[in-house]
């Protein structure tokens, strides 16, 4: 429920603040929102599976985004786009988090029955 309501203060958050961030951290930004993002997926994906622990979520939520944020920059210095692998990686476990965010989804919904 606590999370329920943090996801919605969060939207409307989003929507009333204006916040503009400067095209040179626009890669740093994604990766570290899109690290997020894995983060939360896994937690609900956690909390369905009845295994969500607070101090996991955490501090995945907040490592996933700076050491990607970190190896963005980093790549950024050498020259070299590592953020892209971030992305892949990051991107492949959201939607296999999704994935299974939905069978267990449905599988409840059958037990209901």
């Amino acid at each position: 429920m606590i999370a329920a309501i943090g996801v919605l203060i969060g939207i409307i958050l989003g929507f009333v603040v204006d916040v503009n961030i400067p095209e040179k951290f626009s890669p740093y930004m994604s990766v570290a929102i899109l690290a997020c993002l894995d983060s939360v997926f896994g937690a609900v994906r956690a909390n369905l599976s009845k295994n969500f622990k607070a101090n996991i979520f955490i501090s995945g939520f907040f490592g996933n985004a700076l050491l990607a944020a970190g190896l963005a920059y980093l790549g950024d210095k050498l020259g070299i786009p590592i953020y892209i692998a971030a992305v892949i990686v990051f991107g492949g476990r959201i939607f296999d988090n999704f994935a299974i965010i939905r069978r267990l989804l449905i599988e409840k919904a059958k037990s209901k029955r």
